[in-house]
């Protein structure tokens, strides 16, 4: 399919209330309320959709999800210090250097999903290592 581009990810939520606070916090802009259930924050061409589910249409989220959503920041250090305010549900202890060559650090929302940070001027997009 060429041409094809992501331009939107749903975020599963548990409480769209906590998730806006959150979010708004790290993402540094308030986002735009869709509907009662649903919050969308603009990252670039990519919208980030907080959705709050019914309870009878929720799914068990395995222990450690292995989807990431990958942001690139500006200033990782700032980013670092808002996520930390947020109160996420985990965080690293600091900012790394990869050894693929990006500085970023991983944290999970207070619902358990996981994103990863990354300082937008090292970024890889593919190619060889090192």
């Amino acid at each position: 399919m060429s041409g094809a581009r992501v331009f939107r990810l749903i975020q599963p939520v548990d409480d769209i209330e906590i998730a806006v606070a959150f979010y708004a916090a790290v993402l540094d802009g308030p986002g735009e309320r869709i509907s009662v259930n649903r919050h969308y924050f603009t990252c670039g061409d990519v919208v980030l959709a907080c959705v709050e589910a019914p309870l009878e249409h929720r799914e068990p989220r395995p222990q450690r999800d292995p989807r990431i959503v990958y942001l690139a920041v500006e200033d990782v250090e700032e980013t670092f210090r808002r996520v930390r305010d947020a109160g996420p549900r985990w965080i690293d202890d600091a900012i790394e250097t990869q050894f693929w060559g990006e500085r970023s650090f991983y944290a999970d929302d207070p619902f358990g999903n996981p994103l990863c940070f990354v300082q937008e001027d090292t970024l890889y997009l593919g190619g060889p290592v090192g």
